[in-house]
């Protein structure tokens, strides 16, 4: 990379990394500042929450994982390596297995196309404010005209607010098959072209990725949290502040997920007129229940449908 390029992705960095700052609080804005100070604390309490929702669904794919089919991946490995030493008689032994555990699998669910062997979880969150990651997409379009591809790389490559979930999984169409006719290498005992064929199918593998997005579990976490308020018959001035700055805090999150592309921005125009109905809701102390019941099932359909 040319250093007069440097610059550039620097400013980015800065761009997308610099905080939001506030003035100092006055004695005169002591109720501004607590109510600030108890959305920090929510905002807080949303992330957790976020990232505690994703480490359940990651929790939940490994449960998946086939123990059958971990132990074929192994004895595929075990095969190479009896290869290596040109041990035929350890080799067959091992590829035995590759085809008997992968035969349970195959007559426990035929259709099955997927057997999951190895999961890895990852987060990426950044921290800037919609107007910030709006800048940043705008200078990687002007530096994807200018040709400098791969310095927009280096800003587009930052806009990212997710919980990744990526799983190796053994493709069974074509795997057995793979491993069968590996057999008749190791009876000639052409071990360098079974060597070959047995990495061949190993690099077959398939890596799947499931995108979480953070700033909507953010916005469900919010939510949940000015619902409980929403709900108070004698809210006072204080608890009503508090739960208007959620349902701001919550619009926000979901903009944010809107400005990094986390679904189209025809899916975030219902979820934003659900906050102003809700806004409307619980005005000057108003209270109830269901309030949040319909922008709930659509936040969880719009998870489920994306990602």
């Amino acid at each position: 990379m040319r250093l007069s390029h440097l610059p550039t992705i620097s400013l980015a960095a800065l761009l997308l990394a610099m905080p939001m700052m506030s003035p100092p609080a006055t004695a005169k804005d002591a109720p501004a500042a607590t109510t600030a100070k108890t959305l920090n604390k929510a905002r807080q309490q949303a992330r957790e929450t976020a990232r505690a929702k994703g480490a359940k669904r990651a929790r939940e794919e490994r449960t998946k994982i086939f123990r059958e089919a971990v132990q074929a991946l192994l004895e595929t490995r075990k095969a190479i390596a009896a290869l290596d030493k040109k041990d035929k008689n350890a080799a067959l032994a091992a590829l035995e297995k590759v085809i008997g555990k992968l035969e349970i699998i195959l007559a426990r669910d035929p259709k099955l196309a997927l057997a999951p062997v190895d999961i890895i979880t990852y987060a990426t969150d950044i921290h800037a404010d919609v107007a910030s990651v709006r800048k940043a997409i705008a200078k990687s379009v002007e530096l994807l005209n200018g040709g400098r591809v791969q310095d927009a790389r280096a800003i587009v490559s930052q806009l990212a607010s997710e919980l990744v979930i990526e799983i190796t999984n053994i493709p069974l169409a074509t795997y057995p098959d793979a491993i069968k006719a590996v057999v008749p290498l190791v009876e000639k005992e052409e071990h360098d072209k079974a060597k070959e064929a047995l990495i061949a199918a190993l690099n077959t593998l398939v890596i799947s990725r499931h995108i979480v997005p953070l700033p909507v579990l953010r916005a469900e976490a919010l939510l949940a949290q000015a619902e409980t308020l929403a709900q108070k018959k004698e809210r006072g001035e204080k608890a009503q502040k508090q739960l208007d700055g959620l349902l701001k805090a919550a619009r926000q999150e979901l903009q944010f997920a809107e400005a990094l592309g986390y679904g189209k921005r025809d899916d975030f125009k219902g979820f934003y007129r659900q906050i102003d109905a809700i806004e409307r809701k619980v005005a000057g102390g108003k209270y109830g229940t269901g309030f949040f019941d319909e922008l709930k099932k659509a936040l969880a359909d719009f998870r489920k449908k994306l990602f």
